[in-house]
C-alpha cells in the first residue's frame, strides 16, 4: 500500500526529496505503532507522535509535518476503501509559531552579484531574483524554453501545472551572454562549470549559493529566500495579490499571504497618509 500511495504522490509532481521525507516517516509511523494498517487507531498515532517528539525533541513544526503526512496517507487509503475512517481526522492541526522570515536586501543581492565571478552564477542568481520560480522548477528548464523576446519562460511547478514567469531586462543580458559563451551541446539552461557539463541539481545550486554566501559573508543564502523576496517585493509595491499568487503558482491565496511580509515602514507612512 505504501509503494502505490508514493506511486500517485510522485505522479501528483512530489520531489525526490519529498518523496524520501514521506517514506522515511511512513515506515517510522508502521515500525513505531506495530499494528496492521487496518486497525490503527486515533490513539494509536497520538502516541507515536508524543513519543516522537519525546525521542527526538522535535520542533512543533516539525511535528505538524508528520502530522500531515500521515493525514495525506489515511485520507488516501478511506478514499480508495482500504480503511473505514482516516484515524487522523480527530488529530487537529498543530499550532506553530509564526516567524518573520528573512528576504533580501537591495545591497545583499547586488553584494550576491558583484561577487559572481562566473557569469553562469550571475545569469542564476538574476533568474531567481526576478522570477520568484522555485528551484526545483528552475533545474527542469532547457535552453530553447527561454523566450528572450518577451522576457518570459514557461515552467512546472508542483503537480506539474504549467505557468509562465517573466524576467527583467538585466537577467536577459546576462542570460543571453551565459548561453553564447557556452561551448557544450547539453539541452539543460545551467550546467556545471566542467566537463561534462552536466545540469545543475537542487543541490549542486543550494551548495553553489552557500558558497556565495560565504564569499559575501552572508548567511542563509538559499533559493527559497529569492521566491520569498519576490512575493515581499511585489505586494510592497503594489501588484495584486491574486497576480502575486499567479505568478508564484500557488493554488491558496493564503499560501501566497505566508510569503509576503509588509514592510513596517510602509504601514506607518500608510498610516499617516489614511489617517493622520
Amino acid at each position: 500500500m505504501l509503494k502505490l500511495f508514493l506511486l500517485l504522490k510522485k505522479i501528483e509532481g512530489c520531489s525526490e526529496r519529498s518523496l524520501r521525507y514521506y517514506r522515511q516517516t511512513l515506515v517510522l509511523m508502521q515500525k513505531m505503532i506495530s499494528k496492521p494498517i487496518r486497525v490503527i487507531t486515533t490513539e494509536d498515532v497520538r502516541n507515536f507522535m508524543a513519543n516522537y517528539q519525546n525521542e527526538h525533541n522535535v520542533s512543533s513544526v516539525t511535528l505538524d509535518n508528520i502530522r500531515r503526512i500521515m493525514s495525506s496517507f489515511f485520507g488516501w487509503l478511506e478514499d480508495e476503501d482500504i480503511i473505514v475512517k482516516s484515524p487522523i481526522r480527530r488529530i487537529h492541526k498543530i499550532k506553530t509559531p509564526k516567524t518573520v522570515k528573512e528576504t533580501y536586501s537591495d545591497e545583499e543581492l547586488e553584494s550576491l552579484r558583484d561577487h559572481s565571478e562566473q557569469i553562469r552564477d550571475l545569469a542564476l542568481i538574476d533568474l531567481l531574483a526576478s522570477t520568484g520560480m522555485r528551484v526545483g522548477e528552475l533545474v527542469r528548464l532547457k535552453r530553447t524554453d527561454i523566450d528572450f523576446q518577451e522576457r518570459e519562460c514557461i515552467v512546472f511547478g508542483k503537480g506539474n501545472k504549467a505557468r509562465t514567469v517573466y524576467f527583467d531586462a538585466r537577467t536577459k543580458i546576462h542570460l543571453s551572454q551565459y548561453l553564447s559563451e557556452r561551448t557544450d551541446r547539453n539541452e539543460a539552461l545551467f550546467v556545471s562549470l566542467k566537463m561534462p557539463h552536466n545540469p545543475l541539481s537542487i543541490g549542486a545550486i543550494e551548495t553553489r549559493l552557500r558558497f556565495l554566501g560565504h564569499k559575501t559573508g552572508l548567511t542563509k543564502v538559499h533559493p527559497h529566500k529569492f521566491r520569498r523576496t519576490l512575493a515581499t517585493v511585489a505586494i510592497d509595491k503594489g501588484m495584486p495579490i491574486e497576480q502575486v499568487q499567479q505568478l508564484l503558482g500557488h493554488q491558496k491565496i493564503d499560501t501566497t499571504l505566508q510569503y509576503a511580509m509588509v514592510k513596517q515602514e510602509n504601514v506607518k507612512q500608510s498610516h499617516r497618509r489614511c489617517i493622520g
